[in-house]
């Protein structure tokens, strides 16, 4: 099984008039794809996946396939609910489009206890046997926290699930995981955090702000699996600044207001019931975003 890891960037989905900008999309990932990046990821949070259609979804996933098709770059793609069933569907349209691999976001608001956490990821990943499957934990915006122990548990027992995005913001979470079970792939979900996870044992990042500075990104993670963590953090450091600013609101609200700027999408869209950023934050990502040189802009 072909696994994804290092550097892989949460894509926005780009709007126009309302309607997904099929084109402007299929160019981002192209912009990404120039800079280095390992894989890149439709359909995610920061997708705004939770207000795509369904046939948005499919339509995304079929972008990031063809345009990745015969480059360095792989698609490892969303496919979560918190409907089993849903993410079910979900995972079997991914596989149809070709997708490379999957992640799923922990299932919000319903509160699922471990056991049910556990039999929700069995149930997904066993459905899509053949493609390696990675585990989502955002417990800050799901409400829920796959614990360690189930984690472990789903990696023994589901051969696909290779490995999981942890948001959770905590090291400790981390070096747990991976002083049990050193061979889970774990991905930092905090771009703040990339370098500790990585410095810990991580085999990847999955970055919202790689969509702004995909080199950096990139770089960060190549040096680091390379074993420069001396540059790997000199970067990481470098980026601080930014990676903080662009999560004064909620994701992507303040990445899509980066790119927008940077001239990277033509239109500063959203989906009820997220919106444009306060002025006073599109003003401060605006000074911060002057100390990086944003690549292909």
């Amino acid at each position: 099984m072909n696994l994804v890891t290092g550097s892989t960037t949460a894509l926005i989905t780009p709007f126009k008039n309302g309607k997904l900008d099929e084109q402007k999309y299929a160019d981002l990932i192209r912009r990404q794809i120039r800079h280095g990046i390992n894989a890149v990821c439709p359909v995610g949070t920061t997708g705004e996946s939770a207000t795509l259609s369904y046939d948005e979804d499919r339509v995304c996933m079929e972008i990031a396939v063809e345009v990745c098709k015969g480059t360095h770059t792989k698609v490892l793609a969303g496919a979560g609910s918190n409907s089993t069933a849903e993410a079910i569907e979900a995972a079997k349209v991914a596989q149809k489009c070709g997708v490379d691999a999957i992640f799923s976001v922990a299932p919000y608001y319903n509160k699922p206890s471990q056991e049910g956490l556990y039999q929700h990821y069995k149930a997904i990943a066993q459905c899509v046997s053949d493609l390696p499957f990675m585990l989502y934990n955002v417990p800050g915006r799901t409400l829920v926290d796959i614990s360690a122990d189930t984690v472990i548990r789903l990696f023994d027992d589901v051969p696909n699930i290779y490995g999981i995005k942890e948001a959770t913001g905590s090291i400790e979470r981390t070096i747990e995981l991976l002083s049990r079970r050193p061979q889970l792939k774990v991905f930092s979900g905090d771009d703040a955090i990339d370098y500790a996870i990585l410095a810990c044992g991580g085999a990847g990042i999955t970055s919202v702000t790689s969509n702004l500075l995909p080199d950096m990104k990139s770089q960060l993670v190549a040096k680091a699996l390379a074993g420069d963590f001396a540059g790997s953090k000199t970067i990481n450091d470098a980026l601080f600044p930014i990676n903080k600013a662009l999560f004064l609101e909620s994701n992507p609200v303040m990445v899509k207001a980066a790119m927008y700027i940077a001239g990277l999408i033509d239109t500063l869209e959203y989906r009820l019931p997220l919106v444009a950023p306060s002025s006073a934050n599109l003003k401060m990502i605006e000074e911060i975003k002057k100390n990086y040189t944003i690549q292909g802009a």
